[in-house]
């Protein structure tokens, strides 16, 4: 069943409509309450479940923050887009001067040994390191070390739910992805009513996307 327009209370069918400030609108609809200039995804500004345009956003005085619920969604948010720059500076930064090495069995028995020879004398023979212990009897005992193993990158994230854009989108943000229409987005993941995470099939960029630009497949 299709919802009503929080502006003029009539149907909204899915070609025109509006998911914002947890609210369905028409386009048409979806305007400042003040100058009722048309407004978009792009320069709207939220203020109790209002949209408003950036010249009669209301002021306030007061520097603390109520726990709305607007607010708290904002703040899930950007702790879900933290994770997911988090995780892109991670693949970034594989394989540029350091790895993530784990602390296997191997890589233990490895330390200890190094801890009994610390005070012998090393020799570098080969691109592997040749250890040779010396004791104060004449026999000898050498000790090659096998090359450390790092640990396994994660796999790419697979079987997330699938979308296909039904618009063109331009990403406003930093952290927003751009599509065309008939785009297909992948690894979709829903973060609130009116915003996802997902990956465009064909530029191989993700970001955030609204959700009413899509429809799932």
């Amino acid at each position: 069943m299709n919802p009503q327009c929080s502006r003029c209370n009539k149907v909204v069918y899915p070609t025109e409509k509006v998911n914002c400030l947890d609210k369905y609108w028409h386009k048409g609809c979806f305007s400042c309450e003040v100058c009722k200039m048309t407004l978009n995804m792009k320069n709207y500004k939220g203020f109790d479940k209002k949209p408003y345009c950036s010249q009669h956003y209301p002021k306030t005085s007061f520097t603390s923050v109520a726990d709305t619920p607007e607010n708290l969604r904002l703040m899930q948010q950007s702790k879900v887009q933290s994770q997911v720059l988090y995780k892109e500076e991670f693949e970034k930064n594989k394989g540029k001067g350091f790895s993530v090495v784990a602390d296997t069995p191997e890589l233990q028995r490895i330390k200890k040994t190094q801890d009994q020879i610390s005070n012998v004398r090393t020799t570098l023979t080969n691109p592997l390191i040749t250890m040779t212990y010396q004791p104060s009897s004449p026999q000898s005992y050498n000790y090659d070390p096998q090359p450390v193993r790092s640990a396994a990158a994660p796999p790419p994230p697979s079987g997330g739910k699938r979308y296909k854009a039904i618009y063109d989108y331009a990403a406003a943000d930093e952290d927003e992805v751009s599509f065309a229409d008939g785009d297909v987005i992948l690894d979709v993941q829903q973060i609130d009513e009116g915003w996802m995470f997902g990956r465009v099939e064909r530029t191989g960029k993700q970001g955030m996307l609204p959700s009413n630009y899509v429809e799932a497949i």
